[in-house]
């Protein structure tokens, strides 16, 4: 009896560890195109399908069926149609790596400006598909609470739901997981995802933290600019999103290009201004008068001789 407990945990480790590798690994990797994890033949036992694959632009099915937090019947297209939505993936009795990524999201949304349940929205969805909306309602209250901003309970959704709609939302974001029988875990790597307001995949941001910046970025390319300023607008100009990544890099040509522009505007203005001030009433008067004292200094030299 001591053997199969012991024999039990010591798979729960192996699957934590091993999941968590794999995470680490596909980070270090550059999150290079295709399935976002390391080989399969390099994969530790049990993670054989686990990564996520890159679907840009790829419409999700908004017509899916799920239960909200509350136990009511809800479809994705409920939370789409004007604003951006970041979705995660995770299970709500996931003993690590989901915890984490919900950390490290709302620490990262209490840090943007935007407002969720104004600019933008959030869906986490369980894929467990035997969790129900009491843990759903349990996992909303409290990541709500340590994000602290009113008005939030309407635009951050824990949903759960049946395995068909759970493995329709996954395949069509490439996010692939496995589920362990002798452990009752599942493996599974660690993303959010920015989706468009009409459904389609925009962005991946990978690991369990996720830079404040190039979620308002990602958030307002993602809107096609109807959120934002203009200061966003040039950072959007001067940095592009790299899917081998999921960060934004400076673009150089574009940087020296602006610089430059502000450069011959700037000097633009100087020559502007010095040629405004030399033709200026109170510039030719005092050359007239300078004139004058030469004149006079002129005669009274000659009357001296």
């Amino acid at each position: 009896m001591r053997r199969r407990t012991r024999t039990k945990t010591n798979s729960k480790w192996l699957l934590a560890f091993g999941t968590l590798l794999l995470s680490i690994s596909a980070w270090g990797q550059g999150m290079t195109t295709g399935v976002l994890s390391p080989p399969a033949n390099v994969r530790p036992p049990g993670l054989k399908n686990v990564g996520i694959e890159q679907r840009l632009n790829q419409q999700i099915p908004l017509g899916l069926v799920f239960r909200d937090e509350g136990g009511k019947t809800v479809t994705l297209r409920d939370y789409f149609g004007r604003k951006p939505v970041i979705l995660n993936l995770v299970y709500y009795k996931c003993p690590m790596l989901c915890s984490e990524v919900l950390s490290g999201l709302v620490s990262s949304l209490k840090i943007l400006k935007f407002d969720v349940g104004n600019q933008y929205n959030v869906l986490t969805v369980s894929f467990n598909p035997r969790e129900t909306p009491d843990l759903a309602a349990a996992s909303k209250a409290q990541y709500l609470k340590r994000y602290g901003r009113p008005g939030a309970a309407e635009g951050w959704h824990f949903l759960t739901g049946p395995e068909e709609s759970i493995s329709a939302l996954t395949q069509a974001v490439g996010f692939q997981y496995q589920y362990d029988a002798q452990t009752d875990q599942y493996a599974h790597a660690t993303a959010i995802m920015i989706l468009t307001p009409d459904g389609r995949v925009a962005q991946y941001y990978y690991g369990v933290e996720f830079a404040p910046k190039d979620l308002r970025l990602g958030l307002i390319q993602a809107s096609s600019g109807k959120i934002g300023n203009l200061v966003d607008e040039v950072l959007l100009y001067c940095y592009h999103y790299d899917p081998a990544t999921g960060k934004y890099g400076a673009v150089i040509t574009r940087i020296l290009k602006l610089s430059g522009i502000a450069t011959i505007v700037l000097i633009g203005g100087m020559v502007l201004i010095l040629f405004r001030l030399g033709s200026s009433p109170g510039g030719k008067g005092r050359n007239e008068d300078h004139s004058g004292d030469q004149n006079q200094d002129q005669n009274g030299a000659r009357r001296y001789v």
